[in-house]
């Protein structure tokens, strides 16, 4: 039973997400705000006859995973294509972004420890490294090689061998939630500016440099002595990142570079088991294993293509609001929360606008990105494509019509702001859209910039893209980038308010006066004299910063550039 509202005359503290509403009230007095269209949007968005978890199923359970270029990404592709132009929307096409290179995918995965006892294995392959020609049984060889000159203490010793290498995996007790939401606390310290550092970051990446370098060095010499060796397959243990309790967490081991050597078959196995079968290998137990793995390298077709459709505009027709996200994944599950139910939810968004009526004035499109999770490049391409070069910064005429990119991938949490990219002019103008779903814990707008994800490459060009905020869940603890990326893992509340409040600004977007307000352009450096490790050196930069390890020969910058992704 509630209690009754006291008459006292003494007014309470009010919360910081309480402000932050009416902050955004006052704000959609100057700015127009369409309640009429956010209250059917909202009628329509979060009630029973919402499509997008069956959007979300489809993507996942039937369709996944989605690796870029596999016939599996391909078949959801051409399925979302399809089901937007079932909807009613306009121009719904797979659009060429440039040359990927091989898709991957695998078939079959069996690793066994037979001997002393069997112990079936959490394991999954490594994409882009090849499978065996046939399966292998016998003893297993644990390599420890900590430098280079290690690895001569096993010539002559691999050939046609299971090898075991890499330290031993170190599980802790985490004691945290599992999964969390955005309180008010989180929330104001995330809007918040954050101190400058005092150069400790310029310290910490040369630190970061010389690991990968490190790395990188024993990591081509290992793989060229297997080789050499005759090695049969590599099983490395899961890192950890994800808390073990049998997680994988994985993403390449090798190229989709035609062109470049096929990696050997590689295998990610759950670190406690892992551990294991290392430990009874220190101790001189006799071990034995069955292996067996089939991959295929899809070659067919090199070109990575992006989804997309539209709802055609009215007087502004030719200026465009998108929203989208990323539609590839890694393999090791479905690619649910990264980022079938953000592709899910940016469908859902557009299915509104239409279900309801809208008559936007500007365009919509709807695009779903390829190739993110190896560098950004579906939205890379795109951009370059059509608006601007960012190595030239040479505009293109869609550069002048693009009004806004909304963007979703931080897992499937709920919608609870956005990162307003240090543009102070879109403040007043995103809380007052904002404002209508305050009590859908839709608050916040925090100055900071976010890295990662698809928004920065129309950022990286001077146009408005911007990504929301979202509330972790079990993101960073369990799902991102792993075995149990699954369906189960989406929230239907979740996913039905974010499609809901992101059809509300792209319909805003699309409806203003003028276009959303632009930082100026960024200025093009002058060419200078790199160290040819300087790419790939800068991505690992990137893949420390998130608190993420990438591999020590591709370090794609936490596998699809995520630097402050909420992790």
């Amino acid at each position: 039973m509630l209690a009754r509202p006291s008459t006292r005359v003494a007014r309470p503290a009010l919360l910081p997400s309480a402000l932050l509403a009416l902050a955004g009230l006052a704000a959609a007095q100057t700015e127009p705000v369409d309640l009429d269209m956010v209250t059917r949007l909202r009628a329509a968005g979060l009630g029973s006859d919402s499509q997008v978890m069956d959007t979300v199923w489809h993507l996942t359970d039937r369709l996944g995973p989605r690796l870029t270029n596999s016939p599996q990404q391909r078949a959801a592709a051409a399925w979302a294509r399809d089901r937007m132009t079932e909807w009613g929307m306009e121009n719904a096409a797979l659009e060429d972004w440039g040359e990927f290179g091989m898709g991957w995918s695998f078939e079959r995965c069996r690793v066994e420890m037979t001997a002393p006892a069997y112990m079936r294995c959490i394991a999954i392959p490594q994409a882009w490294t090849l499978g065996m020609e046939q399966p292998v049984d016998g003893a297993p060889v644990l390599v420890e090689a900590d430098t280079v000159e290690d690895l001569e203490a096993y010539r002559g010793q691999l050939a046609g061998k299971i090898v075991l290498f890499g330290a031993l995996a170190t599980p802790e007790t985490p004691f945290e939630p599992l999964a969390e939401r955005h309180d008010d606390e989180s929330l104001a310290e995330l809007a918040s500016l954050v101190e400058p550092d005092g150069g400790s970051a310029d310290s910490d990446r040369a630190a970061r440099r010389a690991a990968w370098r490190a790395r990188r060095e024993l990591s081509r010499a290992t793989d060229a002595f297997f080789r050499e060796e005759g090695v049969a397959v590599v099983l490395e243990p899961d890192a950890g990142r994800r808390n073990h309790y049998g997680v994988i967490m994985l993403g390449s081991g090798g190229s989709q570079d035609p062109e470049e050597e096929r990696a050997l078959p590689t295998v990610t196995v759950s670190g406690e088991q892992y551990n294991r079968i290392a430990r009874l290998l220190q101790q001189d137990v006799p071990v034995e294993m069955h292996v067996d793995v089939r991959a295929t390298y899809h070659e067919d077709d090199l070109v990575g293509r992006n989804v997309v459709a539209e709802i055609p505009g009215t007087d502004l027709a030719h200026e465009v609001v998108m929203l989208g996200g990323h539609f590839d994944s890694w393999h090791p599950a479905t690619g649910a929360t990264d980022n079938g139910a953000s592709c899910a939810v940016a469908m859902e968004a557009a299915r509104l606008l239409l279900e309801v009526g809208a008559e936007p004035r500007r365009t919509i499109r709807v695009a779903l990105w390829t190739g993110e999770e190896q560098g950004l490049h579906g939205s890379k391409g795109y951009v370059k494509n059509h608006f601007a070069d960012p190595e030239t910064m040479e505009l293109l005429p869609e550069h002048e019509h693009l009004a806004a990119y909304f963007n979703m991938d931080n897992g499937a949490g709920k919608l609870r702001g956005v990162y307003i990219e240090e543009n102070a002019q879109v403040r007043p103008i995103f809380e007052a859209w904002l404002a209508p779903f305050a009590d859908l814990g839709a608050t916040t707008l925090t100055m900071r910039t976010t890295g990662g994800t698809d928004h920065r490459s129309f950022q990286a060009v001077g146009l408005p893209g911007y990504q929301f905020i979202q509330d972790p869940m079990d993101y960073g603890s369990r799902t991102h980038h792993t075995n149990m990326d699954t369906y189960e893992r989406v929230h239907e509340a979740d996913v039905k308010q974010a499609a809901t409040i992101m059809a509300s600004f792209a319909y805003h977007a699309a409806m203003r006066d003028e276009k959303l307000p632009r930082k100026p352009l960024p200025v093009v450096d002058p060419p200078r004299e790199e160290p040819a490790e300087a790419p790939a050196a800068a991505a690992e930069d990137a893949a420390a910063t998130s608190g993420e390890t990438a591999s020590a020969e591709t370090p794609a910058a936490d596998d699809d550039g995520h630097g402050e992704h909420e992790h």
